[in-house]
């Protein structure tokens, strides 16, 4: 294990949103100073970082500001180039390591490393053109979901598909290079792993989580995730094995699918994840705390889940239910037990992820009784 670096000295984050917002405050309430690089002069994060370079994320000048103001660098999102973080690794202390950024980036990459592993997966086919898609028919790989390889996150670039005829329809009018053909598979229910592991290899695992989708966009999360023990377990067990693979230093997630009682790994993510937000008001240490204990070599902490926990996403849609931009009254909502996190977005957009809630107490139900009972108070106001 290298070199603790110590308080108050000055960490990076590239990338700008809540994710990187996040780790601003944890890092502040552990006694860092946190420089933040985002073309958006409105970002979240910069808004409360120290110092904010607003620029591109490949503008060497501002890359060579940064590698001469921080111990150490981080990331919020996986579509950071490649070659911008091992620019930076060369020069100083940065996590993800770029290796593991160029798999999981790109989905054709991240599905042959996952089955390198020999881990489950679904039915896959990578697809280049639509020349190349003659064969498919015989793979019974119908109905799919073709999803471009490259910046597709909450439901973006995926399109579901029926046959050649329409998988050919979506490539021809597509700009994208690249795609994933995913054969759909009887969707029990979805979880994720959260974890976070040292530069010596040390994990520390967050519970479970249960999770539902609307369109492609996380909706509401569980937890602890109502699945038995044996699948949580091989959940873990498997999200290890990958960080460990990737060599893999901060907090990662993987997201899984179940059917028929039976895990398939969906995607990883080299972050923290939308799922974890919960570990702000439900744990003793949040997903963005261990960011930065693992970024600055510090010792990571035992997790302990003091409260269950659920959690209701809030989209932009909610800004604009009436036609117009309006913002809800929270302080409506305000109670015991009811956690509000706004990330401060100027802009709200239909799917644009704006805050979220988490209700935290004892009995699960009870709780997604209450998240919806939230929800449905938002859409009255």
């Amino acid at each position: 294990m290298g070199k603790v670096i110590k308080p108050p000295s000055m960490l990076g984050m590239l990338g700008g949103g809540q994710l990187g917002k996040f780790f601003v405050e944890a890092a502040h309430r552990l006694g860092y100073e946190v420089t933040v690089l985002d073309p958006d002069q409105e970002s979240p994060a910069g808004k409360i970082a120290n110092k904010h370079i607003c620029s591109s994320f490949s503008d060497k000048s501002s890359l060579d500001l940064m590698i001469n103001n921080c111990e150490a660098i981080s990331t919020e999102f996986e579509n950071i180039p490649s070659e911008t973080i091992k620019y930076l690794e060369e020069k100083v202390r940065t996590h993800p390591n770029s290796g593991a950024i160029s798999i999981v980036q790109r989905r054709v990459k991240e599905k042959e490393f996952i089955k390198s592993l020999e881990l489950p997966i679904g039915l896959y086919e990578p697809i280049e053109s639509a020349e190349l898609l003659s064969d498919l028919e015989d793979k019974k790989i119908f109905p799919a979901i073709l999803k471009q390889s490259k910046f597709g996150y909450d439901g973006k670039g995926q399109h579901h598909v029926n046959n050649l005829t329409e998988t050919k329809a979506v490539l021809n009018d597509s700009n994208e290079g690249e795609f994933v053909l995913e054969k759909k598979i009887k969707l029990d229910k979805e979880i994720s792993v959260v974890l976070s592991r040292s530069s010596d290899g040390v994990s520390k695992i967050f519970p479970v989580i249960e999770n539902q989708h609307k369109e492609g966009i996380l909706d509401l999360s569980i937890i602890p995730a109502r699945v038995n023990d044996v699948l949580k377990i091989e959940a873990v067990t498997y999200a290890l094995k990958i960080a460990k693979n990737l060599n893999y230093v901060g907090t990662i997630a993987v997201e899984f699918f179940i059917s028929n009682n039976k895990l398939y790994i969906n995607e990883v993510a080299p972050r923290p994840h939308n799922s974890g937000h919960f570990t702000l008001d439900a744990c003793n240490v949040s997903q963005f705390d261990q960011q930065v204990l693992c970024l600055t070599n510090d010792n990571l902490l035992d997790i302990i889940l003091e409260k269950n926990a659920v959690m209701l996403n809030l989209l932009g849609d909610l800004w604009l239910k009436n036609g117009e931009v309006t913002i809800p009254n929270f302080t409506q909502l305000e109670g015991k037990g009811i956690n509000i996190h706004l990330y401060g977005k100027n802009e709200p957009r239909a799917g644009r992820k704006m805050g979220h809630i988490t209700v935290v107490g004892e009995n699960i139900e009870d709780l997604i009784i209450k998240a919806e009972e939230i929800r449905s108070k938002l859409w009255e106001m």
